[in-house]
């Protein structure tokens, strides 16, 4: 018999009882066909007469057989007689049959009408095999034992025959809605847009899709069932994704942009769901970061390593590569070669991360195209299209609409901006940017937190930053949404905008010299969130990476909040790397040395830090006795925990560390108390220090932190 996960989609949607998959035990015969007479009641009394917008044959003639068949446990009831035991495993098998029925009534009743006729074909095989199994569950009822009489038996006989004649039925009038659905994509995918009079009569008159919120929710249900795909279930995710566009641009054009779920008053009100990638919306899932690709902060898809040992998607980097850079994005270090190497170690740790949370992983295919990957193409232009069609009309309504349009113009622009360069790209092609910055400064929080939010998104497109920053006064609007937002979020994506920005090198300075900038970012990394307080040091860290802001980092207190930093788990690493780059200038160095904590929590990164936190925090040190002059490294010096640690980081410190801490145990050998405070440790400390070079020429970048660990700063 067909197993209950057939319906798996179902599932993932909203959960069954376990009695749909476990057959009743040690019940009585009475209360076995108690049960099974209430459950075929229900079927019946909720779904016959039922009228279903497709299925409706199939439904009718599924429902009559329950009646025929709770006819038959009634007369059993009245009987009272005992069952034999061929009799009670058939009533346990009607019970699964009966449940199994239920829930493909319900998928039909409850799904999307869009789902179900992509699946019509899928659905009709399920109806079908329904049919085998009361076939096959008739043919072994004991019905000469039972007793029944002449004309229960004739009933049992004649829905035996139905039951085994039954073959597939597909209406007529559901599968030309499905091609009609499937012609749409393929006007889309060709580069024409439907007409709209063709797009009302399909979905309005023909769907019965009437509104917003139904509109609404078709889409929501697609997008859920991106996120659950599994690879041997059609359409595919990159179809569905196409599907999904269209759907979108037709909910926009035929119903406008007034929406319910956005109030348009002081007070905020989430948008609970958005759209979704192709690989996963964070609205289900989160990514892990270290699948995340640094440049596109999209899930990689061929993840490689570059010469200085950070990973990219080889898309993005190879992008980077060609538009003439020669440094590595993250750490800004020269990359001595432009082969980067897969990381197949880490590839096949997303891969497996993906099989466990049924999430579609895009394998690279083959320059030798099949016919799957030209459908895969196919649909994925289909997508492309539809959304530049969508963006086109959400750019109209931030030009001209009302402000309550507006807001939900940009809160879908936020969305689709987040589903891939080739959104970002012609969305701000399209000239979405003027009109965004001009919601910035709106009194509506919604309004300027989807705003900032689409800025975020369209800056992660190297192309866009330079539209971004070129645009008149957009810098200071999101710095101002930095400082006064209305909004947490707003804040904090304000934060995460300027390191977006902040990538090219050209803009650092920019950056900084806005007015109240860096001073945003220094308050948010002191009493931020988590998340705010990772975007501000991640932003902090990318503006000390141009010498010229080292001045502005000391007025602003910078230097302040990256020494508190030091002590929370999740920013330290990069609160290390940024103190590390500052104090390469003497200036730096001294306001670094003056602060009280500032070594200690150093040590304490040493002690207990990741392992990138231990290289930051060694390196910081070293370039602190290097620039700070005699006072600076007297105070290191003093510390009676640092013979110790440095000890201790030769020997089981990575490849830098070891460097950097053979570096700095050579600072202090040529100091003149050096040799009584290291003791024996000295010879060792020189000899370790011969193949390190005098300074390194690049500090690296702490990205996200791999183990979580507290930071725990000595009492000295």
């Amino acid at each position: 018999m067909a197993s209950a996960a057939i319906f798996s989609s179902l599932r993932r949607r909203r959960s069954p009882s376990l009695e749909a998959f476990l057959a009743p035990v040690d019940l009585s015969d009475v209360a076995l066909l108690e049960t099974l007479s209430v459950v075929a009641g229900e079927l019946v009394s909720s779904f016959s007469g039922r009228t279903m917008p497709f299925h409706r044959k199939n439904l009718r003639s599924l429902v009559r057989k329950i009646e025929v068949i709770f006819v038959l446990l009634e007369y059993l009831k009245d009987n009272g007689s005992k069952l034999p035991s061929t009799a009670i495993l058939c009533c346990k098998e009607l019970y699964l049959l009966l449940c199994r029925c239920k829930i493909l009534l319900d998928y039909c009743s409850q799904s999307s009408k869009l789902w179900l006729l992509l699946q019509n074909h899928s659905i009709s095989g399920h109806f079908h095999d329904l049919n085998q199994e009361i076939s096959t569950l008739l043919d072994v009822l004991p019905v000469r034992e039972l007793g029944f009489s002449d004309d229960v038996r004739e009933q049992v006989e004649l829905l035996r025959k139905q039951s085994r004649r039954a073959k597939v039925f597909i209406d007529g009038d559901d599968e030309a809605l499905r091609l009609r659905f499937f012609s749409l994509l393929s006007d889309f995918e060709m580069g024409r847009i439907p007409n709209p009079v063709d797009l009302y009569g399909f979905f309005v008159q023909k769907l019965g899709i009437r509104d917003v919120r139904n509109f609404r929710s078709e889409i929501e249900f697609l997008e859920e069932q991106i996120v659950n795909h599994d690879g041997d279930v059609e359409p595919t995710a990159s179809v569905l994704n196409g599907f999904v566009a269209v759907a979108r641009y037709c909910r926009f054009l035929l119903f406008g942009f007034e929406d319910d779920e956005v109030e348009f008053g002081g007070r905020h009100k989430k948008a609970t769901k958005g759209l979704i990638t192709r690989e996963i919306a964070d609205t289900f899932i989160t990514v892990p970061k270290d699948f995340c690709c640094p440049i596109s902060l999209d899930l990689m898809t061929d993840p490689v390593i570059v010469s200085t040992g950070q990973t990219y998607d080889r898309v993005s980097i190879m992008r980077w590569i060609e538009e003439g850079h020669c440094t590595c994005p993250k750490t800004g270090q020269l990359l001595v070669h432009k082969r980067p190497v897969p990381n197949r170690a880490l590839r096949n740790l997303i891969v497996q991360w993906c099989a466990a949370h049924g999430i579609p992983y895009d394998q690279l295919e083959s320059s030798e195209s099949c016919s799957d990957g030209f459908v895969a193409a196919s649909a994925s232009k289909a997508a492309i299209e539809a959304n530049k069609a969508t963006a086109g009309l959400l750019i109209e309504q931030l030009a001209h609409g009302s402000h309550g349009a507006k807001t939900v113009a940009a809160r879908e622009i936020r969305f689709l901006a987040k589903t891939g360069k080739e959104n970002r790209a012609y969305i701000a092609e399209a000239g979405a940017i003027p009109h965004l910055k001009t919601l910035l400064s709106s009194q509506n929080a919604v309004a300027q937190e989807n705003s900032v939010t689409a800025m975020l998104n369209l800056s992660i497109y190297d192309k866009n930053k330079s539209r971004i920053i070129d645009e008149v006064g957009c810098l200071g609007s999101i710095v101002d949404v930095l400082r006064f937002g209305h909004t947490t979020e707003a804040r904090e994506n304000a934060a995460a905008t300027l390191f977006s920005l902040s990538a090219v090198h050209d803009y650092k300075k920019r950056i900084a010299e806005e007015d109240g900038a860096v001073e945003a970012l220094a308050g948010l990394l002191t009493e931020g969130t988590p998340r705010g307080k990772k975007d501000a040091v991640t932003a902090l860290y990318n503006l000390s990476t141009h010498t010229d802001n080292c001045v502005r980092m000391l007025e602003s207190g910078a230097v302040t909040a990256l020494v508190a930093a030091l002590g929370f788990e999740g920013v330290a690493e990069e609160a290390a790397a940024a103190l590390a780059l500052i104090v390469r200038q003497p200036i730096g160095a001294t306001a670094v040395e003056k602060e009280e904590m500032a070594v200690a929590g150093l040590l304490g990164m040493m002690r207990c830090g990741t392992p990138r936190g231990k290289e930051n925090a060694v390196a910081a040190l070293l370039e602190l006795c290097r620039s700070g002059g005699k006072v600076a490294t007297e105070r290191v010096l003093k510390t009676p925990a640092l013979a110790g640690l440095l000890q201790t980081l030769l020997f089981t410190g990575t490849k830098r560390a070891r460097r950097k801490a053979a570096s700095l145990a050579r600072v202090f050998q040529r100091c003149e108390n050096g040799a009584l405070h290291f003791g024996g440790l000295g010879i060792g400390y020189a000899f370790a220090s011969n193949s390190a070079p005098s300074r390194d020429t690049h500090t690296s970048f702490a990205g996200d932190v791999t183990v979580q660990m507290s930071i725990s700063v000595p009492v000295l």
